[in-house]
């Protein structure tokens, strides 16, 4: 059996791991796959893809599909569901397309959308509070400050990705939120392992370890619950399908050296292949170059433990079905210990299917000068940062770049803003940089959706239908104020900033809208007017000690009585005889301290 080129993005392969996955006969009630991908980047990085698939339904047994996630749905009416949990960002320039055409990444930190079923927009809104509440418990994340300011109604950018009937269709609301500045952690791996039906414990799901996930450059958790549909015998039958995915891209040198030593060192200069081209490097200072050789690595070394066997409650192995994928040159070895059976080699390409009970492990020795894969470019390349200076006001700049020779890129940029980011709609524009023919200049931005802010109330939503022309750049910018926020509204480490959502594109089809690739910009650092937080605490002490002090002198005034000493003795009869009898032992004191003084005086003559 040969297998097709892999493609990076798009294509046969693609398709090749999807087969197996995509319906399931009416006759089974649920089902469960697995694979992995294994690719060599540039700079001794190599990219891990894990895909888990579950299908099942509400009235299951729940032995595949997770009964916890069924019921949050069912009780909520969402009928689809996509959550993200990323960190750190993909280097389109240095690694070329994102993995799954980028559908399965989503904004760094959390980002959460939903078609959810109701008759109107309040109830839609209550059933996506239940929504966000139930998935911040089940994930342990913070889902449940998605509130209205974070939430916001696409129009252009997403389209369902499931079968839904045309009656229920007229009834879905889809709502989408995101959390930025949500740190990823541990804590979302853990119950993310939990809806897998071996629990981490055998699998490919096996090598996913908390140490080694968090230690990559770039990775992203992603969960996607959609309807799937089959006409069998002229009866339609449905199930769920839970699509898992996890990728990551990690550093080998980095993995490798963790195994030495627990403390990070950097190598040592002699240890180093400087670049000779750098005028100013010099004895102190070294430019490594990269892509000398390819080091060695095998999965024991970078996860910390082989595969442990195949997942007992997977579908049978079947000759489509595949577990484990290698995408490396040809002309690297690749070894792999028992435990695995080789079903088909392409190029580039070595795919395996896994063994129960028996631990597999890919080895790839070392390579010298290394070898790189063709690298597939994505069909843009987009960056945004913030433009102008102050606290007052500010813009935005999106760079986007069609690197196509001769097909035109046809896109939606979609930006959710929080509200206090008030953009200003007559500054947005999209220009050409370098500019060519006029006719383009009026043909970049085909459509606009704006829903202005609400302070305190609901973010800012852009939406823009934009074409860009084969081997172009565009510039799209637009200028905001910046709102002041009460002292209680600020963070505990305001001085460092807001996190604001990447903006999404989504890159459409030629002849229809449909996404065919997603691409998140990077987050942005938003710095606001920040009051000094000492002068409330200074202004509640001296307020406190003015109140202490008018109010003690006016208690003093109006209670205390001021006497002379003899009128207060006249007036109080025990204070009289209080002072006799305190006057009496004083004298009877005296009088026998003088008499022990003469006592002891006639003594000592």
């Amino acid at each position: 059996m040969r297998l097709p080129t892999l493609p990076w993005s798009t294509g046969s392969f693609l398709s090749l791991l999807l087969l197996p996955l995509a319906l399931v006969s009416a006759e089974e009630h649920s089902s469960y796959d697995e694979n992995l991908l294994l690719r060599t980047l540039p700079g001794n990085s190599v990219l891990a893809s894990f895909r888990f698939v579950s299908n099942g339904t509400f009235n299951s047994h729940h032995s595949v599909f997770p009964r916890s996630l069924a019921q949050i749905l069912q009780h909520s009416q969402t009928k689809e569901l996509h959550l993200k949990f990323t960190l750190g960002r993909w280097d389109a320039e240095r690694w070329g397309s994102q993995i799954w055409d980028g559908r399965t990444a989503g904004g760094t930190g959390v980002e959460l959308w939903a078609w959810v079923e109701a008759g109107s927009d309040a109830e839609a809104d209550a059933r996506w509070t239940t929504l966000n509440n139930a998935l911040s418990g089940l994930f342990c994340a913070s889902l449940n400050f998605i509130d209205s300011t974070r939430t916001i109604r696409p129009v252009m950018s997403f389209q369902p990705d499931g079968h839904h009937a045309e009656d229920i269709k007229e009834r879905l609301h889809l709502l989408h939120g995101t959390l930025p500045r949500e740190p990823v952690c541990t804590e979302n791996l853990t119950p993310f392992l939990k809806l897998l039906p071996c629990k981490g414990k055998a699998g490919i799901s096996s090598l996913l370890d908390g140490h080694k996930l968090f230690d990559a450059k770039w990775q992203s958790m992603s969960i996607d619950v959609t309807p799937v549909c089959e006409e069998i015998d002229g009866v339609e039958k449905c199930q769920l399908q839970m699509v898992q995915t996890v990728d990551m891209v990690l550093d080998v040198e980095r993995s490798l050296r963790k195994k030495d030593s627990v403390i990070p060192r950097p190598p040592h200069l002699d240890q180093m292949i400087c670049d000779p081209n750098k005028f100013y490097s010099g004895s102190d200072s070294c430019f490594p170059l990269d892509d000398i050789s390819d080091l060695s690595w095998s999965l024991s070394e970078m996860f910390g433990r082989p595969i442990r066997g195949s997942c007992p409650l997977a579908s049978l192995p079947t000759s489509q079905s595949i577990n484990v994928c290698a995408n490396v040159p040809d002309q690297r070895a690749i070894y792999v210990s028992a435990g695995g059976t080789e079903v088909g080699r392409g190029d580039n390409i070595r795919c395996f299917i896994l063994e129960e009970n028996t631990d597999f492990d890919i080895i790839l020795p070392d390579q010298s000068p290394a070898i790189l894969l063709p690298n597939i470019e994505p069909p843009l390349y987009a960056s945004r940062s913030f433009t102008g200076h102050g606290q007052e006001r500010g813009g935005v700049q999106a760079v986007l770049r069609n690197p196509s020779p001769d097909r035109h890129v046809e896109f939606v940029y979609l930006e959710s803003l929080p509200w206090f980011m008030k953009p200003y709609l007559h500054t947005f524009s999209a220009t050409l940089d370098p500019p060519i023919e006029t006719q383009w200049e009026e043909k970049i931005i085909q459509e606009i959706y704006y829903r202005p802010a609400l302070d305190r109330r609901r973010g800012t939503q852009l939406e823009a239908r934009m074409r860009i022309p084969p081997n172009s750049t565009v510039l799209v910018t637009y200028d905001f104020d910046k709102a002041v926020l009460r002292y209680t509204e600020y963070p505990p480490d305001a001085n460092r900033g807001f996190d604001i959502a990447p903006a999404i594109i989504s890159i459409l089809a030629p002849r229809n809208s449909q996404t065919i690739f997603s691409i998140r910009t990077t987050s942005l650092l938003l710095s606001l007017p920040t009051p000094d937080f000492s002068m409330p605490y200074n202004v509640i002490i001296l307020t406190s000690t003015v109140m202490a002090l008018a109010f003690g002198t006016v208690f003093n005034l109006l209670v205390r009585r001021f006497v002379g000493a003899d009128e207060s003795v006249r007036m109080n009869p025990v204070q009289v005889l209080k002072v006799k009898i305190m006057a009496a032992v004083k004298r009877i004191k005296a009088k026998r301290e003088r008499s022990g003084k003469a006592e002891l005086a006639k003594k000592n003559e």
